[in-house]
């Protein structure tokens, strides 16, 4: 734990950021704007950002989706990693490199599309030390819930003996990361994606076999199909879910994060009680502390994908806009990685 510094990192009297409004004819309107830096929220740690990174979550949250934007105006952002530039609490010091994913962030509160975000300090872990500050917003809470759902594959005893592994929308984030995971823990890996350029990077990330996702559309209604899969990581949901439990073996798992595709599970309960199937609810953002910081440990280290640095795109606020739509549409493959302080975030530190 570290001592309460007498260090403050000088601040600025305002910050930039993405600023999404709802105008009075109910107009969503996104725009690039300073902000007095006394409106953030309150919280015992305010942190310079260095970068964010693009999630679903966040298009939803920039096209003011009232499922996930409660109040305007709204700063999007459910990932933030930078440097602490001032705390209340005695465990976190201005210098200090940290990471914030999920729980209100970008949703309930302003969130990481900013120069500054202000947070509780429960919130806040130190950054991994093997991970860069861009690193780290490559994994953000992709790399996180991909990470959750290869544990529960294996706390439920999927090893690579028990047979083959399918991770469906491959090409995203999550799927992509937790393909390189799986693949790296020595599992026969089938990606399922719909997009036929993303098959060579897949395949550098060790995916042995390729799907389309008409492929893993069984529209029949059958109870139950040849048991192929001892586990699964799901990053759709819908038809394509209930095709894979329907096909998982006896005592299969997957692991459940997404609803691109539907978000209704049409079915029996026959793979559950026949084949002993488990179906494993991923939540990354509320997920404990304590966890959230394991899976950090394990991403960047004996899980670390090795061709990280391919996953990413890198953008910054000003030329993000043209993204929403297209990770909302499904047609990104991999990570955005916005630059916004950069790895200079650290800034000036100076004696109090």
């Amino acid at each position: 734990m570290t001592e309460p510094s007498a260090r403050s990192i000088s601040l600025p009297e305002s910050f930039r950021c993405l600023w999404v409004e709802r105008t009075e004819d109910g107009t969503v309107r996104r725009s690039l704007v300073s902000r007095p830096l006394q409106e953030l929220p309150p919280g015992e740690v305010l942190i310079r950002t260095a970068y964010s990174s693009l999630n679903y979550k966040d298009a939803l949250a920039a096209n003011g989706h009232p499922g996930v934007v409660r109040r305007f105006p709204h700063i999007p952002g459910v990932d933030v990693a930078g440097t602490v530039a001032r705390c209340e609490a005695a465990d976190f010091a201005p210098g200090d490199a940290v990471v914030v994913t999920g729980y209100d962030l970008g949703a309930g509160r302003w969130g990481g599309y900013a120069e500054y975000v202000r947070v509780p300090r429960e919130w806040v872990l130190p950054l991994p030390d093997a991970l860069s500050f861009l690193d780290v917003m490559t994994y953000g809470t992709a790399g996180l819930t991909a990470a959750m759902c290869v544990h529960a594959l294996l706390d439920h005893g999927i090893t690579p003996e028990k047979g083959e592994v399918v991770v469906t929308g491959a090409s995203g984030g999550v799927g992509s990361i937790a393909l390189a995971v799986l693949a790296k823990l020595g599992f026969r890996v089938t990606a399922v994606t719909g997009k036929p350029q993303a098959v060579p990077l897949l395949r550098s990330l060790g995916a042995a076999e390729f799907l389309s996702r008409g492929d893993m559309q069984d529209a029949s209604d059958k109870p139950l199909l040849s048991g192929r899969w001892a586990g699964a990581v799901d990053t759709v949901g819908g038809r394509v879910l209930t095709t894979v439990l329907r096909s998982l073996k006896h005592g299969g798992c997957a692991a459940a994060c997404g609803l691109a595709g539907g978000n209704r599970l049409e079915m029996t309960v026959y793979p559950f009680i026949l084949r002993g199937v488990t179906l494993a609810g991923i939540d990354a953002a509320y997920a404990e502390p304590e966890f959230k910081r394991r899976m950090w440990s394990m991403l960047s280290g004996p899980w670390r994908v090795d061709r990280l640095a391919e996953l990413r795109c890198v953008v910054t606020l000003a030329s993000l806009e043209p993204y929403f739509g297209r990770i909302l549409a499904g047609e990104l493959i991999g990570r955005v990685v916005i630059e916004i302080g950069g790895d200079v975030a650290p800034g000036h530190v100076e004696n109090a």
